[in-house]
């Protein structure tokens, strides 16, 4: 007797030659298992569900300053203002992951000195084409979706924004080598019926932008890496099906990330690999360059 099928994994439709259903996926997802294929296991297919670690503090940053945005552009034209992004970002705060209620104050501070000027040289009056807009997109493989920050319409072309708030400044290669932003090309060209190849990854803290123009060939060639993922995690997942070691099948892949892993208390191999972090300690006081 077989279980249900598992949604992460392509069911046969019952008749001979008929095709299997696409791989439902988001970038993060793919993502995910080519960082480490069992922090992938224990996000996606271990159930119950694992306990995770403490919430982050830069996380909570981040969500905040996200949320504040998209609120500020569902304001009336005229209440699109530096103070009122100030406003809106004390509204969703979120306390979690912080040391204490001083360190959580210094960097809602932080943040609302990286909103106001970024909104400042926004025009009020430039409504985007779409704030945290769901988007999707099939390939003979793989059913895409995603949920993108901004997408922006200039001159008859839509432009994928994507907020970045961490100590990292991306660069053009950064950029270019993201397989989120060219999901979202992808999948916004198709969902909203324009051209979309340009993408930028907009850095808060430092206010910088880093753009890069994808091409038909650029954005075939992310979607083949991300097919070969995809039949990847259904091999391993229709071998874990069949009996297999969980461990064997989606072994990890060790490195300093393991430190900052939600499951880390799951993995010895990991607890081996990095001394685990403060919930705090992505904030840093400086950021590191490209």
């Amino acid at each position: 007797m077989t279980g249900p099928a598992r949604a992460d994994r392509p069911e046969q439709l019952g008749l001979a030659g008929m095709p299997t259903r696409l791989f439902a996926c988001t970038p993060s997802r793919l993502t995910a298992y080519t960082d480490c294929p069992r922090r992938y296991r224990m996000t996606y297919l271990d159930r119950p569900a694992l306990a995770k670690g403490p919430p982050w503090a830069h996380n909570s940053v981040g969500a905040a300053v996200h949320t504040a945005l998209k609120r500020w552009w569902d304001l009336p034209h005229g209440r699109r203002t530096p103070t009122g992004v100030a406003a809106l970002l004390t509204g969703c705060w979120i306390e979690e992951g912080f040391r204490d209620a001083a360190q959580s104050a210094e960097w809602r501070g932080r943040a609302t000195a990286w909103l106001e000027p970024y909104v400042a040289a926004l025009d009020p009056a430039d409504d985007p084409a779409g704030v945290e807009r769901h988007v999707a997109a099939r390939t003979d493989r793989l059913a895409l979706s995603g949920r993108v920050d901004r997408i922006d319409e200039r001159v008859g072309e839509l432009v994928i924004v994507d907020y970045k708030t961490g100590r990292h400044q991306p660069g053009e290669a950064d950029t270019r080598a993201s397989l989120a932003l060219a999901v979202y090309a992808l999948a916004a060209a198709r969902t909203l019926r324009r051209p979309c190849q340009q993408v930028e990854l907009h850095h808060l803290p430092t206010g910088t932008v880093t753009r890069w123009r994808h091409t038909e060939e650029s954005l075939a060639r992310h979607i083949g890496r991300a097919e070969d993922t995809a039949a990847d995690i259904v091999a391993a997942t229709d071998t874990l099906a069949a009996g297999a070691d969980p461990d064997d099948v989606f072994p990890a892949n060790p490195g300093p990330r393991c430190g900052w892993c939600d499951y880390r208390r799951h993995c010895a191999v990991g607890q081996a690999a990095a001394p685990p972090h403060e919930p705090w300690s992505g904030l840093a006081a400086t950021l590191e360059p490209a």
